[in-house]
């Protein structure tokens, strides 16, 4: 490379000095840009959490902690107690991970270890297409579809079988606590599969390739040597589909019955947290009565930000252990 003139060098070198001078100061304007976004996710979450409590301040003032415990909800004598929503969100969502569960893991295991290849993307995006489909569609079709079902044959065939249990007695109304949980456990199959075979086919290859020279067989390397490997993602995994089941509102709400009482029954119908504000926060006539649904909304948001945080880091943990195994 034939060196510059004396003048072109001189006039050569202050540009190059002025162009490296720009590119940092750019890269400190966009560093300053991405942190300002990043803090405003927080601010905003923050902003959520104290407008909420600042609007259920009444209703804290007036039942405290008996708010929590309390099972009545009369908005006429404004007494109001959460205990109610809070049986259904948790006992709709622990039936809808029961089945869930199973499928979901299931259908991950299929998906990343044992399907062909060339069938791995067609179901992965017919299972992938469930999460897209709005929750009101499936309210519908579980109104039209399910809950007929559910009256006719499945109910009074699981009352006469297993009737016997406190879990199955009771009238067959098609709507209810059981038929909300099936509708939930569709909805969140496609997130335990999507997220747990991503989780699943992070798993270094070095893994089933020992289990396998040490003589095991597809399926011992698949249970000992991946699903080992993998177990905080997929709790991980099956954590997100409980917090998408949580916060379930329009296909809950259409198919549970809307009932504020606690029962044993699966065949009962229920409420949620999330039911109940859809039903009615535009009724609300009252301070007290509008500030008690913000708390139930409190007490949701609180739930469903604990099971997602703690689902997070699960999944977080595996990505780390796996990048540490690569380099």
């Amino acid at each position: 490379m034939r060196a510059l003139p004396g003048g072109l060098e001189a006039m050569a070198g202050p540009g190059l000095r002025r162009r490296a001078r720009i590119r940092v100061s750019g890269d400190r304007v966009f560093a300053g840009v991405l942190r300002v976004v990043a803090a405003s996710f927080v601010g905003l979450v923050l902003a959520l959490v104290v407008t909420l409590v600042v609007a259920a301040v009444p209703a804290i003032r007036t039942f405290g902690w008996r708010f929590i415990v309390g099972t009545n909800w009369d908005p006429v004598a404004e007494s109001f107690g959460a205990l109610p929503f809070i049986y259904g969100t948790l006992l709709s969502s622990l039936v809808a991970m029961v089945l869930a569960v199973p499928l979901g893991i299931g259908a991950a295991i299929f998906l990343a270890e044992l399907a062909p290849f060339w069938i791995r993307p067609p179901i992965g995006f017919l299972i992938e297409l469930l999460a897209a489909v709005p929750s009101v569609v499936y309210g519908l079709w579980g109104i039209f579809v399910l809950a007929p079902l559910m009256r006719v044959w499945v109910q009074p065939a699981l009352g006469a079988s297993l009737g016997f249990l406190p879990l199955f007695q009771g009238a067959p109304y098609g709507v209810g606590m059981l038929t909300a949980g099936i509708i939930l456990a569709i909805m969140t199959v496609p997130f335990i599969t999507t997220v747990g075979r991503e989780v699943l086919l992070a798993v270094p290859n070095h893994q089933r390739e020992a289990a396998l020279a040490l003589g095991a067989t597809r399926w011992e390397t698949t249970r000992m040597a991946v699903l080992n490997y993998a177990r905080s993602g997929l709790i991980g995994a099956v954590l997100l589909g409980l917090g998408r089941a949580l916060g379930e509102t329009m296909a809950v709400t259409m198919v549970i019955g809307n009932r504020p009482e606690i029962s044993a029954s699966l065949f009962a119908p229920g409420y949620t947290m999330a039911s109940v504000l859809a039903n009615e926060f535009t009724e609300a006539t009252s301070d007290v009565y509008l500030a008690a649904l913000v708390e139930i909304g409190l007490l949701l948001l609180i739930v469903t930000v604990v099971v997602n945080a703690l689902a997070r880091l699960l999944v977080w943990s595996v990505g780390g252990t796996v990048a540490k195994v690569r380099e």
